[in-house]
């Protein structure tokens, strides 16, 4: 199982955009984004989607670390 793990917020192409072109070339692939936003403004200026996995910075490594795990826990 492979994760993407991307800001939502970056030069030259925003998060969701990239992870519609993973999508494109690996269906499965599980996605994680990471914002220094709220997650209530990142879903109401329309940049995510309502229940996409996203954390906000700052993150801990283990936080990071429990995220990812629930999230590649959820597919197996």
């Amino acid at each position: 199982m492979d994760l993407l793990l991307t800001d939502v917020v970056m030069p030259g192409i925003n998060g969701r955009e990239l992870g519609r072109r993973a999508h494109q070339i690996r269906p499965g692939l599980k996605i994680l984004y990471m914002t220094g936003y709220s997650r209530n403004a990142v879903v109401h200026q329309g940049r995510l989607d309502e229940g996409v996995n996203l954390l906000e910075k700052p993150i801990s490594q283990a936080k990071l670390a429990l995220k990812v795990r629930e999230i590649l826990d959820q597919f197996e």
